[in-house]
């Protein structure tokens, strides 16, 4: 087999090649020979079906296994030529030329992109200078007066007045559609909390400024999205009767109430109640200012420093990716002229490069980083943390998993937990937790 195998850069090679035509029928002449020997033909014995049957019956098939078993010899020889290892190349080789010749030879082109080598140097020296997490007494009292007020009961409002936002109504309601009462639309001694947006939109707003014992009808509209189709864009009107106005009752901050929230301490006060909130609150900021702030601006940090090519079909696959979040913005006019101007998408395509570049290359030295720091993050970990989340949202987690593991969300999932995983490592090491 002849073929030239050029490195373009670190991560990207060439290979061309003439498949000639006598190799590809050797090829085929072994491929039937074998086939004949477990093939099942109406008139032949198992094992004794003729090779020329084999060949005249399968010939397009076993031209293409042919085909491709010269190539996969070519791609051999290409790849201890360049002394790269398989583990080393991403994804499948791309055969960009394929022509074959009048004699039966086959002019071939292949692309392989391969992993680079990644020189991180002293990367934990280019780590940002960090702020000492503040928390302010403010803040402590704050979270400790919200934390309270959640759990403080509900009191009817010692005078009477008109409903107002903020205000916890009383109320009985009965919704109809087209005058006809619907299924679930029915509720005595419901209290609604005014401005928390729990109900129909514009629903809570017109509760406003009733009166107690007032009997009112709300005209509202279902959101277009709303779960049941019946009702899903459709004006309803809810008859609505407002009993009482209630409020949260005064919190009352002590150690009984520690007690209440520390139920797992065994001497709950409110000073271990403060010491702890204090905690929360740093952690929280600490968390924020981690992933806001000092991880982009350290992955932004390496991005320039670091000097490496990228693989070439991987950064392809990052601009049109690009592309794609891009083109869903659009009209539907605007796709249509777009559809018509090549051009135009490769002029797209030129202007998305950098930001792909940067994308790639913050990959490939998330990878680098986790290597040599040992850190990593097993599949199953990554399944556990999706259906963790999705139980604290009420979903349904293996669905979830399902639906990631489909749409192939699971590899960028899991990098991106490793990204978290390392770079936050490396950041509380430098602060000296």
């Amino acid at each position: 087999m002849k073929f030239n195998a050029t490195k373009t850069n670190e991560a990207n090679a060439v290979v061309t090649a003439t498949v000639e035509a006598g190799a590809i029928e050797t090829n085929l002449n072994k491929l039937a020979k074998e086939a004949a020997k477990t093939m099942d033909v109406q008139g032949f014995r198992k094992g004794k079906v003729p090779v020329a049957v084999v060949k005249s019956r399968y010939a397009d098939k076993l031209t293409q296994d042919a085909e491709g078993e010269a190539i996969r010899e070519i791609l051999t020889g290409a790849l201890a030529e360049l002394n790269i290892n398989n583990t080393d190349l991403i994804g499948e080789p791309a055969i960009t030329k394929f022509d074959k010749q009048e004699n039966g030879d086959i002019e071939i082109e292949i692309e392989l992109s391969c992993r680079p080598s990644i020189d991180l140097g002293d990367y934990k020296a280019l780590l940002p200078e960090m702020e000492a997490t503040v928390v302010t007494e403010e803040e402590i009292n704050e979270k400790i007066n919200t934390m309270a007020a959640q759990g403080a009961p509900l009191e009817k409002i010692k005078r009477k007045r008109m409903v107002k936002a903020g205000d916890f109504a009383l109320i009985d309601f009965e919704g109809f559609k087209d005058g006809v009462a619907f299924d679930g639309g029915k509720a005595e001694g419901h209290s609604l909390e005014i401005g928390s947006n729990s109900f129909i939109p514009g629903f809570e707003d017109q509760v406003i400024g009733m009166k107690y014992e007032e009997e009112k009808e709300i005209a509202v509209t279902f959101p277009a999205e709303y779960q049941s189709a019946d009702l899903a864009g459709k004006e309803v009107v809810f008859k609505v009767k407002l009993h009482e106005i209630q409020e949260k009752a005064t919190p009352v901050i002590d150690d009984e109430f520690a007690a209440k929230v520390l139920s797992n301490e065994e001497n709950p006060t409110v000073e271990l109640l403060t010491e702890k909130v204090k905690e929360q609150i740093t952690l929280e900021k600490s968390s924020k200012y981690y992933n806001e702030d000092l991880k982009p601006k350290y992955l932004e940090t390496l991005v320039e420093k670091l000097a490496f090519e990228v693989p070439t079909s991987v950064l392809e696959q990052e601009i049109s990716q690009l592309l794609n979040n891009q083109v869903r913005t659009m009209s539907e006019e605007d796709l249509n002229a777009l559809k018509e101007d090549q051009a135009k998408i490769e002029a797209m395509r030129e202007e998305a490069k950098p930001e792909a570049i940067k994308s790639v290359k913050a990959t490939f030295i998330v990878d680098a980083l986790a290597k040599a720091e040992g850190v990593s993050v097993e599949d199953q970990e990554v399944t556990q943390t999706l259906y963790y989340e999705a139980m604290m949202q009420g979903q349904d987690g293996q669905a979830l998993i399902k639906q990631y593991e489909e749409a192939g969300y699971l590899p960028a999932i899991k990098m991106s937990m490793i990204e978290q995983k390392v770079i936050t490592k490396l950041l509380d090491e430098k602060a000296g937790k």
